[in-house]
């Protein structure tokens, strides 16, 4: 499963680029290849992370989805009689 082309191996990043591909590099035409390197990491880094709802993980952003396994975390970690200074720790090291 792990030879080059395997669907099933690395489908989360096929995934990601033919988004990439779809929603933002498919509809320009780039100057230099800095442009390009420019363009996607604004797609991922304005767009991608902070914005846009996969219906996999309830519509909420890849950031609000985060915030809110940290927010979990944090309650779990309170109901088993964790000091409040152990929960800040863990999420500050994250």
């Amino acid at each position: 499963m792990s030879r080059r082309g395997n669907r099933q191996d690395n489908a989360v990043a096929e995934s990601f680029f033919n988004l990439l591909k779809r929603e933002r590099i498919r509809r320009r035409i780039y100057k230099t290849l800095e442009e390009a390197r420019q363009d996607a990491f604004d797609y991922i880094e304005m767009f991608y992370n902070p914005v846009r709802k996969p219906a996999r993980n309830g519509m909420l952003s890849p950031v609000e989805f985060e915030r809110q396994q940290i927010l979990k975390t944090e309650g779990v970690q309170k109901s088993r009689g964790y000091s409040d200074q152990v929960v800040q720790r863990s999420i500050s090291i994250r």
